[in-house]
């Protein structure tokens, strides 16, 4: 059984002008010890399906369509209340910036063991202990004298570091990592990678990973969803993905990668921009930036297709036409 099942997930923001479609019909799965990334463009909706899973959206925004289920247990209608024993304690959560997740008022020690102990049935000892434990786990070096540190004492690598043993306090099912190295350099980037990967292999917890640097998702991934104006377009493991994918926008973001080994004087773009809410396309919505683009995708929008061990929405790729 999949820990994480997200079934046709639908995200409206409604204005007094009407709803805008955020998230439109995005379906997957995450399998225990499986790290599945949520790659694309700003504004994709990478970070809002996250947040929609781990009942974060703000208003005027709400899931108004579709179902997500923990370990078989659905969550998404859930209430606020319902809320605490399932976020924090079966549902972690890493994002961009630390200092949004740490209180800068009480040292990390305080705040590892209020987290345990509001989850887990433990004594203030037992907490102590597995709080420094998971400092050690998560590569805080003098993990016990750290305990006593403030948030800025740390580096913005060691900080990230201390929000993921937060996360991981009271043993979680599923983590959502929102862009969690986005903000670091690269060096300390790959120390935090690999952790999350031992992390997903040792504990067996899923992981959703949601960033834009594609080279994270090669690192860091078993598979890959790319996503665009609010819709996965296209899905499969890393390898294929990457090096050879079918849609055209996965296409573009690997083509603007730059290679080591090949001497590049102009790196390739995709022309134009993600469409806004209120002016998304009819048909497929990334046609208008599309060089390969026939009648039908301007007309008629695509589903998810298997095409071999990857499933993409593109009239082109997937459903018996010439491969873009």
């Amino acid at each position: 059984m999949s820990v994480l099942r997200v079934e046709h997930l639908v995200v409206d923001f409604v204005t007094r002008r009407g709803a805008l479609r955020a998230i439109d019909d995005v379906s997957f799965e995450i399998g225990a010890g499986e790290v599945l990334g949520i790659v694309g463009e700003s504004g994709a909706g990478k970070s809002l399906t996250g947040a929609a899973i781990i009942g974060l959206l703000e208003p005027p925004g709400r899931i108004t369509g579709g179902r997500v289920y923990l370990e078989g247990e659905r969550i998404d209608d859930l209430t606020g209340a319902a809320w605490c024993s399932v976020r924090g304690r079966r549902i972690g959560a890493v994002f961009q910036d630390p200092l949004t997740s740490l209180n800068p008022l009480f040292p990390v020690g305080d705040q590892l063991v209020e987290t345990i102990r509001c989850h887990l049935p433990v004594s203030v000892d037992e907490a102590r202990r597995r709080a420094i434990g998971l400092l050690e786990e998560t590569g805080i070096p003098a993990a016990a004298e750290r305990m006593a540190h403030y948030p800025h004492q740390f580096s913005g690598g060691m900080r990230q570091r201390v929000v993921i043993a937060l996360a991981l306090a009271a043993e979680p099912r599923l983590i959502v990592a929102d862009e969690p190295t986005t903000a670091l350099d690269v060096s300390v980037q790959a120390q935090v990678i690999r952790m999350l990967k031992r992390v997903c292999r040792d504990r067996g917890a899923a992981i959703m990973l949601v960033t834009h640097d594609m080279g994270v998702i090669a690192q860091t991934c078993d598979r890959v969803a790319v996503m665009y104006a609010g819709r996965i377009v296209e899905i499969g493991p890393v390898a294929a993905v990457v090096h050879d994918p079918v849609h055209p926008y996965t296409r573009g973001l690997m083509s603007s990668i730059p290679l080591m080994d090949e001497d590049q004087r102009r790196l390739e773009q995709i022309e134009g921009s993600m469409p806004r809410l209120d002016a998304i396309p009819s048909g497929c919505s990334f046609h208008p930036r599309c060089t390969k683009a026939i009648e039908r995708c301007r007309r008629d929008r695509p589903e998810l297709v298997k095409s071999g061990v990857t499933a993409s929405a593109c009239w082109l790729g997937a459903v018996g036409g010439a491969r873009p």
